[in-house]
């Protein structure tokens, strides 16, 4: 498997169609409102409370932007750290060679299964199905890695993956699915959310005490220490992360920061943003081995599946910055309607909508970067203040030129900005268009609406109320009307308006 056969699901439909399958379902829209409307009132509340918050946020978007144009000397630095402390590092180019590493290294212990921290990149390289192949089982412990795991599912939201499920949807996957996975739910479950957490923690525990090898994934990696950190609020990467023998990190090269006094700054950040906490329940750090404390061979898989080729777009390469706090899944609107799924990728939502294509190839996720309204709320909400909508109109820019150079015909959107451009460079072809633009509307138009549009143009109006075009342009009511206000000494926004 490639990279982008790994980050976005083959077979999975354009985004303009996934969409509107996800708008025709009532119950899923309820739940993401829900979900996300809780998340985002939380995370307003509690960055609230600092007074120095848009101080962090400029703070952690100039240490990203710093080591990112640094990047090879941090991570080089990192390498050499965590080997002084008795770990190993790997360096995998893509997703293939990162699964062959991680598989070898299991393979190696004599162990056929593993337990998992919740990861975005294990997900990214499609690390489980990989092991899978080897006769390698992966469990899943997040308690929404485990539902989406379990349900034979996807996850739809970076921070609570199973975030479209209900509680009678999780109650009735815990009856059917646990116990071909291990201990099965207990008799009588409810969907009261104590029941389901209680049956999760039962399911998972005796798999806890009897692993002998763990993976997980990284939030942030300190180049001068080579400390590692992975926050979480359940307390099940804990378990993962030191009651195994082997520990096996699969990081994505962007998450290394040049000091360990730059998580001051992040950990402020990243819990308000991403679950409305102040502070993280469980705040895991370690530094390669210790003699008889927890896990007494660590490896650590730094990941490119792409990285390095986005950080050569001076523009798009911001979006490595992110913390996968998924603040902007929470405030977007077109995520709030349509869900995770629909974007046909392991990263969602607006950040997922300019990472995707750049880590694949624009031309292999071509219709995400048009997936936003360009509204901004991403990009207030960042706390590492990505532009997200500055990456968007830029890679919508590439998708276009993309498409261009796949057709021997031009496209009917470069004909229409190419005949708009010939109009707008002309007052003389422009009046006209207005005075034809005008007839058409009042010909088409009922109530003061247009309804359908012909033609190509039908697309837009199937989904929104087109207005009349007023009867006259703002241009010939000015050449109307400035003789006689002139003569009246009086400018023309003085004088009546003689509609």
């Amino acid at each position: 498997m490639s990279g982008a056969d790994n980050v976005v699901w083959l077979g999975s439909p354009a985004f303009p169609e996934a969409a509107r399958s996800a708008l025709a379902d009532t119950r899923l829209r309820t739940n993401l409102r829900r979900a996300t409307g809780t998340i985002r009132d939380k995370r307003l509340a509690v960055a609230a409370e600092l007074e120095d918050w848009e101080e962090l946020r400029e703070t952690a978007a100039a240490v990203k932007r710093r080591t990112l144009r640094h990047l090879d000397h941090h991570l080089l630095r990192l390498e050499k750290a965590v080997t002084a402390a008795g770990g190993t590092v790997h360096w995998a180019a893509d997703a293939a060679e990162a699964n062959r590493i991680v598989t070898y290294l299991v393979k190696a212990t004599g162990e056929s299964e593993v337990v998992k921290v919740k990861s975005m990149a294990t997900q990214e390289i499609g690390l489980n199905e990989a092991l899978a192949e080897a006769g390698i089982r992966a469990y899943e412990t997040d308690l929404a890695e485990l539902i989406v795991q379990l349900g034979d599912d996807r996850p739809s939201h970076i921070l609570v993956p199973a975030i479209h499920r209900g509680r009678s949807e999780i109650r009735e996957i815990f009856l059917q699915q646990m116990g071909t996975w291990g201990r099965p739910a207990p008799e009588g479950l409810t969907d009261d959310p104590r029941d389901l957490a209680e049956a999760a923690r039962l399911h998972l525990r005796e798999k806890f005490l009897r692993a002998k090898v763990a993976v997980s994934g990284a939030n942030f990696a300190t180049a001068d220490t080579g400390t590692v950190a992975v926050v979480e609020s359940e307390g099940n990467g804990r378990m993962c992360l030191t009651l195994p023998e082997t520990l096996i990190t699969v990081m994505g090269i962007e998450k290394v920061l040049p000091s360990f006094a730059d998580l001051e700054v992040f950990l402020q950040l990243l819990p308000r943003s991403s679950t409305g906490e102040r502070m993280n329940p469980y705040t895991s750090l370690w530094t390669g081995v210790t003699k008889g404390d927890g896990p007494q061979d660590f490896h650590l898989v730094l990941l490119d599946n792409g990285r390095t080729a986005t950080l050569a777009d001076e523009v798009g390469r911001q979006a490595l910055s992110c913390i996968r706090c998924s603040a902007c899944l929470n405030v977007c609107p077109v995520y709030e309607r349509t869900g995770g799924h629909a974007y046909g990728s392991v990263y969602p939502g607006p950040i997922g909508a300019v990472l995707t294509p750049q880590l694949v190839g624009v031309e292999n996720a071509a219709s995400l970067p048009f997936a936003s309204t360009l509204c901004g709320a991403c990009y207030d909400a960042c706390p590492v203040k990505i532009n997200i909508p500055e990456v968007l109109v830029h890679l919508r820019a590439e998708a276009v030129e993309a498409k261009r150079r796949d057709r021997l015909l031009p496209t009917t959107e470069a004909l229409a900005m190419k005949a708009a451009g010939a109009v707008l460079a002309s007052p003389r072809r422009l009046a006209a268009a207005q005075r034809l633009a005008a007839l058409g509307g009042r010909l088409l138009a009922r109530g003061g609406r247009i309804g359908a549009l012909p033609g190509p143009f039908a697309r837009w109006s199937a989904t929104r109320d087109t207005p009349a075009p007023a009867r006259e342009s703002l241009r010939a009511w000015w050449r109307r009307t400035r003789t006689s206000v002139r003569d009246e000494g009086r400018t023309p926004a003085e004088g009546k308006d003689p509609r």
